[in-house]
């Protein structure tokens, strides 16, 4: 789905919004001067807020400073524990302590009791400021958990900020959550049938175990759709995988490693249960037992017309195995 469509189901959902503010320029010229360094950190925290912020602003919602203790976390988590890296948190905290919170984030209002603000976007700013023991700068919007949600998606969505296996696994919570699909597609900007296929990945792989592989940021939709074949296929998938990554060293490629298991574990599952045919004391195939079924390979010197003969018996064969049983 291209972007423009993409903002389209986003507008539908959450009702007309105005047009986009010009784009910031993406880069700040090269140079060591303090003075420059700052602006462009000021740019870089600038360029985060992004379309909907705009939006936001134009639509005359309030900003306000809010102790970061009175805001509670999202329902539905969209990333992996520790998708911001030291790095990246490292540039916001220093960013935030030399030119302030530039960029606000977005909360709404809870009457949970808990609580009386909730963080729709803006979690690492958030966190920012409760370790540099600042306020934390925010819009105030009253949302239904829809609308929240939706911008929560969007958010991400238009700054490339979540992986392949996170959409994946934010796509189920919110099904789990009771949202429908229209407000699943909105929040990730896509159609229908992606979705479904997310929520197929995500339900099929447990959910601890995507935690554990983790946010794979080079691997997209063909890979995981490779991986849930294997996984299907394999037997004790879930403890290969876990024996897999048992002792695994930061910084290794960690889904590379899972399917490697996986694909390692039925190479050996299928050579275990290979049986040669043999007739008139010749070798003339094979019989393999796999999860994915059973299958009779015949070597290339048995003639073509063989084959067929044999399929042609295949149904008396079937008919005899039944009545036999019945036997029995």
């Amino acid at each position: 789905m291209s972007r423009k469509d993409s903002k389209g189901m986003f507008a539908n959902v959450l009702g007309q919004m105005q047009a986009p503010a010009p784009a910031i320029p993406t880069q700040a010229p090269n140079s060591q001067s303090p003075h420059l360094k700052k602006v462009a950190d000021g740019i870089r925290q600038m360029q985060e807020r992004g379309e909907i912020l705009d939006r936001l602003l134009k639509e005359g919602d309030r900003i306000a400073e809010i102790d970061v203790e009175d805001i509670a976390q999202s329902a539905i988590q969209d990333r992996f524990e520790g998708a911001y890296d030291d790095s990246a948190m490292a540039e916001m905290l220093e960013s935030i302590r030399q030119q302030g919170q530039i960029v606000p984030g977005l909360v709404r209002p809870t009457s949970d009791g808990i609580k009386p603000f909730q963080i729709v976007y803006g979690r690492r700013r958030l966190a920012a400021a409760k370790a540099l023991g600042l306020k934390f700068r925010a819009i105030v919007k009253d949302l239904t958990d829809e609308q929240a949600i939706i911008y929560q998606g969007e958010e991400n969505t238009n700054r490339d900020d979540l992986t392949f296996i996170e959409k994946c696994s934010f796509a189920l919570a919110q099904q789990e959550a009771g949202f429908n699909r229209d407000v699943i597609c909105a929040s990730l900007s896509t159609g229908k049938s992606h979705i479904s296929e997310m929520i197929r990945i995500a339900t099929t792989v447990p959910g601890d175990i995507l935690r554990l592989i983790g946010r794979s940021p080079d691997t997209g939709r063909r890979r995981w759709m490779e991986f849930v074949e294997h996984w299907h296929q394999a037997d004790n998938a879930d403890g290969q995988v876990r024996a897999a990554l048992a002792y695994v060293k930061d910084g290794a490629d960690r889904f590379a490693l899972a399917l490697n298991a996986l694909k390692t574990q039925q190479v050996k599952q299928n050579t275990s249960s290979v049986h040669e045919i043999e007739a008139s004391g010749l070798i003339i195939g094979t019989l393999a037992h796999a999860k994915s079924g059973s299958k009779i390979n015949f070597n290339k010197s048995v003639p073509t017309d063989f084959a067929e003969f044999i399929a042609e018996q295949l149904p008396l064969l079937h008919a005899q195995y039944l009545k036999k049983n019945r036997k029995e």
